[in-house]
């Protein structure tokens, strides 16, 4: 009776369980590889010797760390990424980051379409990001997902919770938020390449990009957004 008693809660709240289990996990992941080792930031050379310091494993180390980056959201990505251009060059850094972004995508998709939707919906409405979800569920989602992974300055950390919460199909999930996430994972990790060169033309440059685009979303974006929403809904 009992037994029956306790797997029955089990059963009932098993979504907040696993994604307990998950942020214990990522907690102790997280401080022995972030906030362990905080101040490396501050130093380049400091954070190589670190990665590579695992040897062989170094790859699947940072791939982790990636993952990790995504679905918890704590630190930006661009930190990881452009360490991972710094660490590994412009080319193989750019690309297990894209490994990295793929895999923690698809779990925190997963863990908000399957494990913990009510958890999810309460961060939503603390994070008072109602609207997001409402463009989501009403269609046009596609751009939507594209164009808030493309502009920098559009709030996007947890758009990976919200479209697995939402209508949003897993495949035009990953295919658009791959899509609008690539170009600038390729320029963190040139940018990170770029430090590690001391290129401060390529620097420069990147700079200038990211900074245009990064005012354009944050003082454009939530209007392109809008635009999408009142455009679809004139349609319907």
């Amino acid at each position: 009776m009992f037994m029956n008693y306790i797997i029955n809660k089990i059963n009932k709240y098993k979504g907040y369980i696993i994604l307990g289990i998950l942020i214990i996990i990522g907690g102790v992941i997280g401080y022995e590889y972030f906030f362990k080792y905080a101040d490396l930031f501050k130093n380049p050379d400091k954070i190589k010797e670190v990665i590579l310091s695992y040897g062989s494993y170094s790859i699947l180390i940072f791939i982790l760390i990636q993952i990790l980056q995504v679905v918890v959201f704590f630190i930006p990505g661009e930190v990881i990424q452009i360490a991972g251009g710094y660490v590994f060059g412009s080319f193989l850094g750019g690309i297990i980051s894209v490994i990295g972004i793929f895999i923690g995508s698809i779990i925190g998709y997963l863990i908000a379409r399957y494990l913990a939707r009510d958890m999810v919906r309460k961060i939503i409405e603390k994070k008072n990001l109602k609207f997001f979800r409402k463009i989501l569920t009403k269609g046009s989602n596609k751009m939507v997902i594209l164009l808030v992974y493309l502009i920098p300055g559009i709030p996007k950390d947890i758009l990976v919770y919200l479209c697995g919460l939402s209508d949003v199909d897993f495949w035009d999930f990953i295919l658009y938020s791959s899509m609008g996430r690539f170009p600038w994972i390729i320029i963190s990790a040139i940018f990170g390449h770029s430090i590690g060169d001391r290129n401060y033309v390529i620097l420069g440059s990147l700079t200038i990009i990211s900074i245009i685009f990064f005012l354009i979303g944050v003082l454009k974006g939530n209007k392109i957004l809008q635009y999408l929403h009142e455009k679809r809904k004139k349609r319907e």
